[in-house]
């Protein structure tokens, strides 16, 4: 008896080894640091229901996750497709935008946060620079939003297809 307890004692063992070692293997892969998740918009966590707001910037938004670091709140935003050379700007804006919530909400500014590739993760810090070209981008969506009109700034297909705007667009492409 004592043989058979012995064996499914190190059966257990290994298999809660196998568990951990798949949790971390998990962990790695989603693009996360290391921490607490405090806020997510995945589907494999539980969604929240209301978006970070701004006041001050009239800014709203939901970030893919926030995780608590030992250092600050970081936002998490996760790409579906391959990374490219650079981030692309609007990756990039939406990143920033996600830590000027955070910096209003929780009231800590976070020095950089992350965007998750399916085969990179890329660190963004967020800078005065940064900070600034999104004050920036703001002001002038807001400008852009008061006219009339505003002309398509691409000659993308693709982004019209999903484009939220579509049926009210004069120039889309196809």
């Amino acid at each position: 008896m004592y043989g058979t307890l012995m064996w499914a004692g190190a059966a257990l063992l290994l298999l809660g080894l196998a568990a951990l070692l798949w949790a971390r293997r998990r962990w790695a892969s989603s693009g996360l640091p290391r921490g607490k998740v405090v806020y997510s918009d995945m589907g494999a966590w539980e969604r929240v229901r209301e978006p970070l707001y701004s006041r001050q910037h009239r800014l709203t938004g939901k970030p893919d996750y926030l995780v608590q670091t030992r250092d600050a709140i970081v936002p998490v935003e996760v790409k579906s497709g391959a990374a490219p050379s650079e981030p692309y700007p609007g990756h990039l804006l939406q990143l920033a935008a996600y830590c000027l919530l955070v910096e209003e909400h929780f009231g800590t500014r976070p020095p950089w946060g992350l965007i998750h590739y399916d085969d990179a993760t890329v660190q963004i810090p967020f800078d005065a620079p940064l900070r600034r070209r999104l004050l920036d981008t703001l002001d002038e969506m807001r400008r852009a939003g008061s006219r009339a009109s505003v002309d398509r700034d691409h000659d993308s297909p693709q982004k019209c297809l999903r484009c939220g705007q579509r049926a009210n667009c004069s120039q889309r492409l196809a």
